[in-house]
């Protein structure tokens, strides 16, 4: 019989090794951040059941800021039925929700002892609610996004030369109606850590196009959906006649296809984004005998 607390300290190891390599990712400016699980430097307490099952532990980021992981590694019995569950997430205007995972797992082949009962793969499930429903987890109310392989796993071999292959896989899910949702993960007998957890949804932020301005736009709930946006023009600009200013919100969060324009008013004529008083029309506001410019 091997034990099982081998495989949960190379996880630990791959933990603080696999943030040193994974640095230097920008922020993509059309999310909106709904959980990150890297960013909350305290006890996560997500729901782990059995409590036997999925471990919170301590890792450390690339600025050796403590970051919050889970790992399971229940490989030497089969029949694992092991559930972690996130605290409720809410959703806010968002209909398509992305679900970005970064994990390590260990190859089976690598573990002595463990064949027939080791796994390389986990599932991923979500439950939508109308608020938060207590600390049970009911299985049958959860519905299957995807079971989650391994591009890469790691072998001991990896370990000794300090190799990492950290994986990140990204799930869509929606259209969403409810509030709010929960995520949760299934182990059914696999050597994981948990790395990291980011949930956000995409929008097109506001922008001024032909001298109109157009507001923050949620995306659609469909991957081709367009979400045609009316846009208001700009202060002293009005719409071309039988031509109003629109565009279209991308499931990408890109603003696409516009269509029509606000042109300047009498007077005025467009600087950048903005129109601006003509100068010969200033210089006759100024000298009109009303101005009080007009003595001088």
């Amino acid at each position: 019989m091997v034990s099982t607390s081998i495989p949960c300290l190379w996880i630990t190891f791959c933990l603080h090794l696999c943030c040193y390599v994974n640095t230097g990712i920008a922020q993509n400016t059309k999310e909106v951040i709904l959980l990150d699980s890297k960013a909350q430097q305290t006890e996560l307490e997500w729901i782990s059941s059995p409590p036997s099952g999925w471990e919170e532990i301590s890792g450390l980021d690339e600025n050796y800021t403590p970051i919050r992981t889970y790992q399971v590694c229940q490989v030497m019995e089969p029949n694992q039925n092991n559930w972690l569950r996130t605290n409720w997430i809410e959703k806010g205007d968002a209909q398509r929700i992305f679900v970005e995972l970064k994990f390590t797992l260990r190859d089976c082949n690598s573990l002595p002892g463990v064949v027939g009962t080791c796994k390389e793969t986990f599932n991923l499930y979500y439950q939508e609610t109308e608020s938060e429903v207590g600390r049970n987890i009911r299985e049958s109310q959860y519905v299957k996004i995807d079971t989650i392989a391994a591009d890469e796993s790691f072998t001991q071999g990896d370990l000794g030369e300090r190799k990492m292959k950290l994986n990140t896989e990204v799930r869509i899910i929606g259209p969403l109606s409810r509030r709010g949702f929960y995520l949760a993960f299934q182990d059914v007998g696999a050597c994981i850590a948990l790395v990291s957890v980011k949930v956000y949804y995409k929008k097109c932020w506001s922008i001024i196009e032909n001298l109109a301005t157009f507001p923050d736009t949620v995306t659609g709930s469909e991957f081709s959906s367009l979400v045609e946006v009316e846009g208001m023009c700009v202060s002293d600009a009005e719409e071309e006649a039988d031509n109003s200013p629109k565009m279209h919100c991308s499931a990408e969060g890109e603003w696409l296809v516009p269509i029509g324009k606000c042109i300047c008013k009498a007077g005025f004529h467009q600087k950048g984004d903005a129109c601006e008083r003509k100068y010969s029309e200033l210089i006759m506001i100024l000298f009109s005998p009303r101005s009080k410019y007009s003595t001088l």
